[in-house]
């Protein structure tokens, strides 16, 4: 991803099981190479690997699942500068014995390196790589290690600066491919990530990109030693896995006429899901159709020729993250995990968990959301049943009535309800019809109780494989805004959520023409334009947000709320004045 601290992260899982796959994904691959690869033995203990020999698709598929060392290494301008503490051996110790079986350790060499001939690297931060490197080697892990966030630092000027780009990036490789030549054959080398080329359209975008790669490759098969026959991952443009993108990386592997090289794209969904704009709450069949014809395009394009591929980063943009409130909800970011999981392991592909600081502790080494994780890792081995919603929601004061969820059963079938130990009876609390599971008005009214606002019990729909499906009970009622006024640095709208949960916000002025940063869409974009503060009782509106307000035009904000109510409220730009009024 792009060279800004990036707020999420990701990962998880078994370790015998994923190994039992192998057979399936490297026949699913279809390499015929006979080149061999040594390949760590997964119970090895930390005196390091014990090699064996595996074709690069079978070392490839030995891969999965692997796990992305993001925001360290690679942040600007140190290790510790995007908030993560210093990497430790323990930290490869908890990702092994989590099941991961490789990891890549993304390194931006810029703030590390001369900025003129002969670009030479800082003996420290290169002897600090190589520790950290060898530390996740000796867990029997494969790793790999690449040039990071210097595509867009340096080498994006590439177009107007060709010659001492292509000198600096061939400087970065002759100094990387002699320090790593003799480490074993489990150390991959990735050109470069997410390459770009300002104001480059595709095709000589492509071409750039094709110059990079040629030259790696000969550089480090040049330097002798394992690099000789060191697997070497080459990117898209981008790392998109559009179709022109992976015919183009497709060409320039056939160019280079070397059996052990692998592909690696990245993928984070259908963007307007992925962070939450254009009403992209849910992952719906726009999103679910995104990822599996971009995971088909990856198999056929790639995979069924012989073409190994590692999904160098996979998640979604702006989920999870610790430090804001959730873009995205959570049971819609289960179903999206679960799918890919299930779309990678169809496709034979192998996925690198992009993890910034989000999913794993780097303090505690303790996953932030286990039932995250958890979803996760089921998803390397099986399908797990999931429905439309996570949530039902009934009224604080109201009758209540039976509610509907659609099942989604992804293979599998439904086994019934429980609430922890106990199982509803069926008839009695719900009924099921196809797919349309329905709770009834009395087994409703027992488990919200006293109906106190948020979440007042959990259910489980259970499926004959794969995890349970949680079902959160919570009374609410239709959030209150109040007037507010401030300032365009910032407004915040005194709110009583009242047991809802935000989910979107749209915006427009009186004509019906969009109002905020993101003219394209009257829904913005979740954080970017809005935010819930639950615990403080606001609503806040972004500077952002507020300065593109147009002045003195009033503009109408429609709040959406996961329970299905909407709140409207109006807000008035004058000058760097503020007002916010309430319906």
């Amino acid at each position: 991803m792009k060279g800004t601290q990036r707020p999420g992260g990701h990962r998880g899982r078994g370790a015998g099981r994923v190994l039992g796959l192998l057979p399936a994904m490297v026949a699913a691959i279809g390499l015929t190479s006979t080149a061999a690869l040594a390949v760590p033995n997964h119970g090895a203990t930390s005196t390091g690997p014990k090699p064996r020999a595996l074709s690069p698709a079978s070392a490839v598929a030995a891969m999965q699942p692997s796990w992305n060392l993001g925001n360290t290494l690679d942040a600007i301008p140190d290790e510790t500068s995007w908030g993560n503490p210093p990497v430790t051996k323990a930290l490869f110790d908890t990702i092994r014995a989590q099941g991961f079986h490789s990891v890549r350790i993304p390194v931006t060499w810029t703030g590390h390196q001369s900025p003129t001939a002969p670009y030479a690297i800082d003996a420290t931060f290169m002897n600090r790589v190589k520790q950290v490197v060898d530390w996740a080697l000796s867990d029997g892990l494969y790793v790999v290690v690449n040039v990071h966030h210097d595509s867009w630092q340096w080498i994006s000027t590439m177009p107007t600066d060709h010659d001492n780009v292509l000198a600096r990036f061939d400087a970065i490789w002759k100094q990387v491919a002699a320090e790593f030549r003799d480490s074993p054959q489990t150390l991959l080398f990735e050109s470069i990530n997410e390459p770009q080329f300002d104001d480059a359209g595709d095709a000589q975008g492509i071409r750039y990109l094709d110059e990079l790669d040629t030259a790696f490759h000969g550089i480090v098969r040049g330097s002798g030693g394992n690099n000789a026959t060191r697997l070497l991952m080459l990117p898209t443009l981008h790392c998109n896995a559009g179709q022109t993108y992976m015919d183009a990386l497709v060409g320039g592997m056939k160019s280079l006429d070397d059996p052990n090289l692998v592909a690696t794209v990245h993928y984070y969904g259908w963007y307007p899901f992925s962070v939450n704009v254009a009403g992209g709450t849910r992952f719906d069949a726009t999103a679910q159709k995104d990822m599996s014809d971009t995971f088909t395009g990856i198999r056929d394009t790639l995979v069924t020729q012989g073409v190994p591929v590692y999904l160098g980063e996979y998640g979604l943009l702006q989920y999870p993250d610790h430090t804001h409130p959730s873009r995205v909800e959570r049971g819609e970011a289960l179903k999206y995990f679960e799918q890919l999981g299930h779309e990678a392991r169809t496709a034979g592909v192998t996925t690198a968990l992009w993890d910034p600081f989000s999913f794993l502790n780097r303090d505690t080494l303790r996953w932030r959301d286990p039932g995250l994780i958890a979803q996760i890792k089921s998803s390397w081995t099986t399908r797990s049943g999931t429905a439309s919603s996570d949530r039902v929601f009934v009224p604080a004061s109201s009758a209540i009535t039976a509610k509907t969820l659609t099942l989604n059963p992804n293979g599998t079938s439904f086994k019934g309800l429980w609430q922890g130990g106990t199982r509803l009876a069926a008839g009695r609390d719900y009924t099921v019809s196809g797919n349309e599971l329905t709770l009834t008005a009395a087994a409703l009214t027992r488990l919200a109780g006293d109906r106190a606002y948020g979440t007042n019990a959990t259910v489980e729909a259970r499926f004959s494989r794969g995890l349970p499906w949680k079902i959160y009970v919570t009374t609410y009622e239709t959030p209150v805004l109040s007037n507010a006024t401030g300032t365009t640095g910032g407004l915040s709208i005194p709110a009583r959520f009242r047991g809802d949960l935000l989910a979107t916000m749209e915006a427009t002025y009186a004509d019906g023409s969009n109002a905020g940063q993101t003219g394209w869409t009257p829904y913005q974009e979740f954080n970017a334009a809005f935010s819930p503060d639950y615990p403080g009782n606001a609503l806040l509106l972004t500077p952002d947000f507020l300065g593109a307000l147009h002045d003195g035009a009033p503009a109408t904000l429609t709040f959406h709320f996961w329970s299905g109510a909407t709140v409207t409220y109006h807000v008035t730009r004058s000058g760097s004045s503020v007002t916010g009024t309430a319906s």
